[in-house]
Parts: C-alpha cells; sequence; structure tokens
C-alpha cells in the first residue's frame, strides 16, 4: 500500500501572550527599552516638559531630558511562532505613580530598568514588585560614559534576593533586550512552576 503526502497544512498554531512591564525611574531608558524591541509602531504617551511640572519632577541626572512619559508605552514582540510578549512601560515619576496598579494586572512579569549613575531611583520600582510578588528582573542600562561596575557588586547596592536575576543590557539594542525579556519569561516560568509544585511531606 502506497502512502503519499498530506497536502494538508498543519493547522496554525495560536500564540500564548504574556504580559510584562517595563519598570524604573525617570529617564532610565524604558521608552528607548520598549520602541528598539516592538515589532509594532509603539503607543507612547510622552509629553513635553514643561516649566511649571520642574518644581515636582526630579531631573537630577537627566537635566536634558524634554519629554516623559505620562500614562505608558505600548510595544509587542513575537519571542517564538507561539509566544507573543505584550510590554507595557510604566511612567516613572511619581506623580504617575497611581497608574502602576492597574497596568500590573494580569502581568506576568516585569524589567525593572536601571542606571548605575542613579540606583536609588531604582528601588520604588524593586519594592512594588517585591511587596505584590510579581516576579521581575533588574536590567543595567550601560549608558555611555557611565561607569561600569561588577553585577555582584549592583546586586549588593540594590540589596537583591538571591533568586532575583541581574543582567547587563543596551535598551538601544534589540537583541540586548531581547535577551532580558527571555530572562524575565525564564524566571517567572521557573518561579510559578515551583509554587505548583505540591508541598513534600
Amino acid at each position: 500500500m502506497a502512502f503519499g503526502r498530506s497536502s494538508r497544512k498543519p493547522a496554525p498554531v495560536e500564540p500564548v501572550t504574556l504580559k510584562i512591564l517595563v519598570a524604573g525611574g525617570f529617564g532610565v531608558g524604558k521608552t528607548t527599552l520598549v520602541g528598539a524591541v516592538s515589532e509594532i509602531r509603539p503607543l507612547r504617551t510622552e509629553e513635553t516638559l514643561s516649566e511649571a511640572g520642574r518644581p515636582v519632577d526630579d531631573l537630577h541626572g537627566v537635566e536634558n531630558k524634554s519629554t516623559t512619559t505620562v500614562a505608558m508605552d505600548f510595544g509587542r514582540i513575537t519571542l517564538r511562532e507561539d509566544l507573543v510578549l505584550y510590554l507595557f512601560g510604566t511612567p516613572g515619576q511619581d506623580r504617575f505613580w497611581f497608574l502602576w496598579d492597574e497596568l500590573a494586572q494580569g502581568a506576568l512579569g516585569a524589567v525593572v530598568l536601571a542606571d548605575t549613575r542613579r540606583l536609588e531611583d531604582s528601588f520604588a520600582a524593586i519594592d512594588y514588585f517585591e511587596r505584590r510578588g510579581i516576579p521581575f528582573t533588574v536590567a543595567v542600562n550601560c549608558f555611555e560614559g557611565a561607569q561600569r561596575f561588577p553585577a555582584e557588586s549592583v546586586r549588593g547596592a540594590l540589596d537583591l534576593d538571591p533568586e532575583v536575576e541581574l543582567v547587563m543590557c543596551d535598551a538601544r539594542d534589540r537583541e540586548s533586550v531581547k535577551n532580558v525579556l527571555v530572562a524575565v519569561v525564564e524566571h517567572a516560568l521557573v518561579l510559578a512552576d515551583r509554587e505548583r509544585e505540591p508541598a513534600r511531606t
């Protein structure tokens, strides 16, 4: 009996979609990161910084910054045929933090983007995700001209728990950002599997 090849194409794979937050201090590179990796034109809610906002917004270390995200950044990337990430960049200024709870709904995990020149700006995001039990990875954005420090030194300065991964990245570079996102997803899935394991007696 002869068996011919089937001419039918396999059914298309319905991708799993996951929500990832991109958080961090004001001017740390969140909008740049989302834009560097998004396969669609990213949604941005940037507005020009005004004189009225100067007493409220801390521009220390980012004096040349002229715009700010007032709601969120949004982008999408297909990591594999069956895995799509929706990226939501959070606003970095204190006065917009009330939006974080809304953006965090349903998130698998988060990237906390850090700048070694202003590490203290990362503490609020780290505390936020720790308190809510949202898995996160810290990505140090290696700005040109910024002093480089060993990962363990940065980890110690941020007082990170041992299971929190810390990676170096360039928020302008697509492949570098993809590596960060893969690390976040893998970390979050490992923690989810651990929680599903039955308690050992």
